[in-house]
């Protein structure tokens, strides 16, 4: 077998391959003997049909199945015998078997691009601020106490007030006219700031049980439903029904209605640690994102599509098991999923170049993870999951698994290093 490499991009190659003609021959016997095996035909008995009958009738189908199988074969020995990264399929071309002569083909593919690091030391960060302010543990316990309160009926008063949740019946119209989900009883909505549409309506304060009121809304000019758009509708709208939140105290019976702490001081130091925790994995991102795009300043290069393509094919992933453990069904939400893509893609080329970054600056200065910290951090990953290492190990014992986790130790060691020589404004 021949085969030339040319380098068409940083990203992409191509493989002019040549294979002997005895090896196509040989392919060629051997799917016509299976062929011959299968092949019913009348006079003949089964497995004694003659070759120049099978070739009248099959020969189309059995070159192509045979150029199939000498293509795949022929290029993954190519790709080993000269180490080209692929990271995608080839696109193959050829001009199809002639008889006793070499077969040709050639096959381009994206490649995974090498990078080599450069002016890294240095790189200009801004210093992320970890700070949790009281405000903050004051507004996570407030929202709290909100979600823990209960809905009840108002009995001291009929007239809506700011903060209510009121039960209305209304009937809309633009330009004197219905249109479609104009009209509808028994709805709920909150007497406070924001937008009619989302169910906030603060012109509903001061209006008592069993009276109307009108009230004026524009839609947005990309509103779903088209007879609306950027018109303006009057809804007359009737209160039935006032209700009010009621929130427990703030006390230690509430802190123990939380799940989480048995008494208010110990309810502050739980919120304020998972603040403290949330920024701090935020400040991780954050730093991460500025190293890539201070790197890629003084380090551009172009990726391959498929593996951008990948990178999406992740993050896709993961808002889906997100939705998912929040109990919601992503596919029940009408989701443009190429709008999604599209709007991921950035991100993705940023994540990708990211990685090969890294990767090149931990083999230049020869920074790896050892097995001593592969194992300590399946310990910090059984701690943090609450489960016995045995269990969390388990997982890790797979060679794939392991390596991916030995992967992300030497790229946070590599982040860890180019901190150590930044410069932080």
């Amino acid at each position: 077998m021949k085969v030339q490499v040319e380098e068409l991009s940083p990203i992409e190659k191509k493989l002019s391959i040549e294979v002997d003609s005895a090896r196509v021959v040989e392919e060629l016997n051997r799917a016509y003997a299976a062929l011959s095996g299968q092949v019913k035909m009348p006079g003949f008995r089964q497995g004694k049909v003659p070759r120049r009958i099978l070739e009248q009738k099959y020969r189309e189908q059995v070159e192509d199945d045979v150029i199939q199988r000498v293509v795949q074969r022929a290029y993954l020995d190519a790709v080993r015998e000269h180490k080209v990264e692929a990271v995608a399929s080839p696109q193959v071309t050829n001009s199809g078997l002639k008889p006793g002569a070499p077969f040709s083909f050639e096959a381009r593919v994206e490649v995974k691009p090498k990078v080599e690091a450069k002016d890294f030391e240095g790189l200009s960060l801004t210093k992320v601020d970890t700070a949790v302010a009281d405000d903050a543990v004051n507004q996570q316990i407030e929202s709290m106490r909100q979600n823990l309160g209960r809905i009840e009926p108002v009995t001291d008063r009929d007239t809506a007030a700011q903060d209510d949740q009121v039960t209305i019946d209304f009937e809309a119209k633009v330009d004197g006219n219905a249109f479609p989900g104009s009209k509808a009883d028994g709805i709920g909505v909150r007497v406070q700031d924001g937008d009619l549409i989302q169910g906030n309506i603060p012109q509903l304060a001061g209006v008592k049980v069993g009276e109307s009121k009108d009230v004026e809304y524009t839609f947005a000019q990309d509103y779903q439903a088209e007879e609306v758009r950027g018109k303006t509708a009057v809804f007359h709208i009737t209160v039935k029904e006032l209700k009010k939140a009621v929130v427990p105290e703030l006390n230690d019976d509430f802190a123990k209605q939380t799940g989480v702490a048995q008494t208010v001081d110990e309810l502050r130091a739980k919120v304020r640690s998972d603040l403290e925790k949330a920024k701090k994995n935020q400040a991780t991102v954050d730093e991460r994102d500025g190293l890539i795009k201070a790197l890629l300043e003084k380090n551009p290069f172009d990726v391959p599509r498929a593996m951008v393509e990948r990178a999406i094919d992740s993050m896709m992933e993961g808002a889906f098991r997100q939705m998912q453990r929040q109990g919601i069904d992503p596919r029940q939400l009408g989701l443009d999923f190429n709008r999604l893509r599209d709007e991921m893609r950035e991100k993705a080329t940023l994540e990708v170049k990211g990685t090969l970054l890294f990767e090149a600056i931990a083999q230049q200065q020869n920074i790896q993870a050892s097995d001593e910290d592969v194992e300590k951090r399946i310990e910090d990953l059984a701690i943090e999951a609450n489960q016995p290492v045995a269990q969390v190990k388990k997982f890790f014992k797979g060679p794939d698994e392991r390596l991916g986790l030995s992967l992300r130790l030497r790229e946070e060691k590599t982040i860890e290093f180019l901190k150590g020589r930044a410069k932080y404004s």
